[in-house]
C-alpha cells in the first residue's frame, strides 16, 4: 500500500476532528447564548463537505488495508463523535502503518 493512502487519511482524519470540535463549540454558543447563528451555518456546511471527503478517503484506506465492513464503518463514523477520531486515527496509523513499510520494503528489493 503505498503512504499516500495513509497521509490523505490522517491529515482529513485531523481535520474534519478539529471541524467538528469548532462546530459543537458554535452549536453551543447558538443554542446556549442565543449569538453565531451565520457562522454556526458556514462551519456545518465546512464540516460536511469535509467529511464527505474524509469518507472517501477512509473508504479507500479501508478498501486497500482489506478490513471487514464493520471496522471500516467504525472508522467512518467516528467523524460524527467528537474526540473519537483522534483516537481511531492513532489506532489506525499503528495498524497500517506495517503495511505500508512491507510494501516499501519489497518495492526496493
Amino acid at each position: 500500500m503505498k503512504r499516500s493512502v495513509l497521509t490523505r487519511y490522517r491529515a482529513m482524519a485531523y481535520v474534519t476532528a478539529v471541524m467538528l470540535l469548532i462546530l459543537c463549540a458554535c452549536m453551543v454558543a447558538k443554542y446556549g447564548f442565543d449569538t453565531g447563528a451565520d457562522l454556526t451555518f458556514l462551519v456545518s456546511q465546512a464540516h460536511g463537505v469535509l467529511f464527505m471527503i474524509y469518507l472517501v478517503f477512509a473508504f479507500d484506506l479501508s478498501s486497500k488495508a482489506r478490513w471487514p465492513f464493520g471496522k471500516m464503518l467504525w472508522v467512518m463514523l467516528s467523524g460524527t463523535i467528537p474526540l473519537a477520531a483522534f483516537f481511531v486515527e492513532r489506532k489506525v496509523r499503528a495498524e497500517v502503518e506495517p503495511l505500508v513499510s512491507d510494501s516499501v520494503a519489497t518495492a526496493k528489493a
